[in-house]
């Protein structure tokens, strides 16, 4: 055999591995996710009787009502799950700009409340992936990233800090289902001033409030939290963290934003870290 010989096969080999690493990867994680999956499914409550009505909003602060009469029809039945799928880019360092591309889909039940966002993030080594599952699950928050899906580099789970966080990120994404911000639907809001409210939402144990911030549609185009819990290395730490919504379209007679930035608020200064356009959404709705 000679060398050119000899590096064509290992070329080949090694090609056949990765293929084989790739399924083995995209199969183990597709279990896991299903199993989450289930579990969302299986705690979900029965919807609430619908359909929304302008009658909801009295004695809403101002904001919010000009918020739901510019998202929302009269007679719009309430929306129980959703499925997201999206495409953008993910900073993968906490200190630079090291910036990957994703795509992800999302599913979310608004009547557990849950959610699963299940992700694949390039890196600069091509066919080399990481995936990611970020979710919350049944009171308890998920964070479980994986290269291929098979080499574990996070594993959390469990409530605390951890849950809270994945339930504020549940409360922030809302306008991507909008109904759940309902009072109906247990979100609970408080007047700051005309451009701006905060939205409590409690779910068992844990109970949380975020600002919400309006622009001059009415439309939500901030939501911040003044503490939330990131990872740092191995540990939470807790900082201001905020999304921005904007490029706002009809989808299903709903007025929801096609892209988000997520940020976290740290001492150098503010970090994005999710920038992402929906591509496509897919609803259920209340009888």
């Amino acid at each position: 055999m000679t060398w050119t010989e000899a590096i064509v096969l290992a070329f080949v080999l090694l090609a056949t591995v990765a293929v084989g690493l790739t399924a083995c990867g995209a199969s183990r994680w597709a279990n896991v996710a299903n199993a989450l999956l289930g579990r969302i499914e299986a705690a979900r409550r029965p919807p609430c009787p619908g359909p929304y009505t302008a009658r909801e909003l009295e004695g809403l602060p101002l904001p919010v009502q000009r918020y739901f009469r510019t998202a929302l029809t009269e007679g719009q039945a309430f929306i129980t799950a959703v499925r997201v799928e999206h495409t953008g880019m993910f900073n993968l360092s906490t200190s630079a700009e090291h910036w990957a591309a994703f795509t992800s889909r999302q599913r979310v039940v608004t009547r557990g409340p849950a959610f699963l966002w299940d992700a694949r993030i390039a890196t600069v080594v091509p066919g080399l992936t990481v995936r990611v599952l970020d979710g919350y699950v049944c009171g308890e928050g998920i964070l479980r990233a994986a290269v291929l899906g098979l080499f574990a580099v996070a594993r959390l789970g469990g409530g605390g800090e951890l849950a809270r966080g994945e339930l504020m990120r549940f409360l922030a994404e809302a306008a991507w289902y909008p109904t759940a911000l309902l009072p109906s639907q247990g979100v609970r809001w408080e007047a700051v001033d005309d451009f701006s409210a905060k939205a409590t939402l409690v779910d068992g144990p844990l109970a949380l409030t975020l600002l919400f911030g309006f622009n001059d549609a009415g439309l939500i185009d901030l939501v911040r939290a003044e503490a939330r819990g990131a990872m740092v290395g191995k540990e939470i730490v807790m900082l201001p963290w905020e999304c921005r919504l904007s490029d706002y379209q009809v989808c299903d007679g709903m007025t929801m934003p096609i892209t988000g930035e997520a940020a976290w608020i740290r001492p150098e200064g503010r970090r994005p870290y999710f920038r992402g356009t929906i591509t496509s959404l897919a609803y259920e709705m209340s009888p």
